[in-house]
C-alpha cells in the first residue's frame, strides 16, 4: 500500500509542478494581449508573431493544464447522482471512468498524434502566416504531452480510488482545495 501512496505522490507532484509553471503563462498571455491591443488601436501597429505567441501560450495552458485541472477536481462533472454517493461509490465511479474513458482516450490521442507531430518536426513546420512563428511543430507537440500528462494523472486517480475501494485511506489530496466536501 505504501507503494501506491508513493505513486500517487509522484504523479500528483509532476502535474502540480507543470500546473504551477503554466500559471505564469496566463500572466504572460494577459500582458501580451494588452500589448497587442495597445499597439493595434493606440499606434496602428501590429505583429503576427506576437499574436501567435498568445495562441501558443493559450494552447499550452489549455492542453498541458488539463491534467492539473483533473488533479484539482476542476473538470466538468455531471453530478446529479454523484454528489449523493458514498465515498466508496464515488471511488468506484471515478475508478471506472478513469479506466474505461480517460485512459483509453489519452492512449488514443497519444498514439494518433505521434505520427502527426513527428511529421511536423521532420518538416520543421512553420506558421502559414507571413511574419508568423517558425515553431508550429512545438505547438503540435503539446498534443502528445497533454495525453501523457493525463495518463500520469490517470494513474494517480486509479491508485487513489483503488485504495478507497480496498477500504484504505488514500490520504488527503495534497494540492486540493481544503473546502472540497469530497475530500
Amino acid at each position: 500500500m505504501r507503494a501506491l501512496h508513493g505513486l500517487i505522490r509522484v504523479c500528483d507532484a509532476i502535474n502540480e509542478r507543470v500546473g504551477r509553471f503554466l500559471a505564469w503563462f496566463t500572466v504572460a498571455m494577459v500582458l501580451l494581449t494588452l500589448a497587442v491591443v495597445i499597439m493595434r488601436y493606440g499606434f496602428s501597429f501590429g505583429r503576427i508573431w506576437i499574436q501567435e505567441i498568445v495562441t501558443y501560450l493559450h494552447a499550452a495552458v489549455f492542453m498541458l493544464g488539463a491534467a492539473y485541472t483533473l488533479q484539482h477536481r476542476g473538470h466538468v462533472r455531471v453530478d446529479i447522482f454523484y454528489q449523493r454517493f458514498s465515498p466508496r461509490r464515488r471511488a468506484l465511479v471515478d475508478f471506472l471512468g478513469t479506466l474505461l474513458l480517460l485512459m483509453p482516450v489519452a492512449v488514443f490521442i497519444l498514439a494518433w498524434s505521434l505520427g502527426f507531430v513527428a511529421n511536423s518536426w521532420a518538416r520543421l513546420e512553420e506558421s502559414p502566416q507571413t511574419g508568423g512563428l517558425p515553431f508550429v511543430y512545438v505547438l503540435k507537440t503539446f498534443i502528445p504531452l497533454m495525453a501523457a500528462l493525463l495518463m500520469v494523472q490517470g494513474v494517480a486517480e486509479l491508485a487513489r480510488n483503488a485504495l478507497v475501494l480496498a477500504g484504505r485511506d488514500p490520504g488527503p489530496r495534497p494540492y486540493a482545495d481544503h473546502d472540497d466536501p469530497e475530500l
